[in-house]
């Protein structure tokens, strides 16, 4: 399903299976741009089942300028108890370098604006690397504020494991 925007020669449309060669090679161009390109360990086979499978954890969009793919975001539902209401949280939204500045990102910002209200959400949330000062700018430009009394937590790899190890395994039925 293609999705109108605001911007002349900008369309957005759904990702389809046959997008996710597209999907990772944006997700590796944001890591790199990141710095983070050693992190990535995702697959077309993993993207396949996270997107399209039987259990679909995620979306994703993709903007085309005249019918060229510049910028993608990768989104997914969180819960929020306080609110007592879903948001969406963007995993990734990246725009290729050569279409910076021409509106694409703050044109995907309002489409998935536009989806939370239809969703019903109460909010979109996103981490920002803490150096990328033009991606700050630009949210603070759309209104976002920082959640500075916030910290982010992971726990991974073998600490995940670890911990898992004491856990109960859940039965499937």
């Amino acid at each position: 399903m293609e999705i109108a925007t605001n911007v002349p020669g900008f369309t957005l449309r759904e990702a389809f299976i046959d997008d996710v060669p597209l999907v990772l090679a944006f997700i590796k161009e944001l890591a790199e741009y990141e710095r983070l390109i050693h992190e990535v360990k995702a697959t077309e086979d993993a993207l396949r089942t996270s997107l399209f499978g039987e259990r679909k954890v995620a979306e994703a969009v993709i903007g085309y300028c005249e019918g060229e793919p510049a910028c993608f975001a990768l989104f997914f539902h969180n819960f929020s108890t306080f609110l007592g209401q879903s948001g969406i949280y963007i995993e990734d939204l990246y725009v290729r370098p050569a279409f910076r500045g021409r509106g694409f990102g703050r044109a995907i910002f309002a489409w998935l604006a536009c989806l939370a209200r239809d969703r019903g959400c109460g909010r979109l949330e996103w981490w920002v690397l803490d150096w990328n000062e033009p991606a700050l700018q630009f949210y603070r430009s759309l209104g976002a504020v920082p959640m500075s009394e916030w910290t982010v937590q992971r726990l991974g790899g073998e600490a995940l494991d670890r911990l898992a190890g004491e856990g109960k395994k859940i039965d499937k039925g």
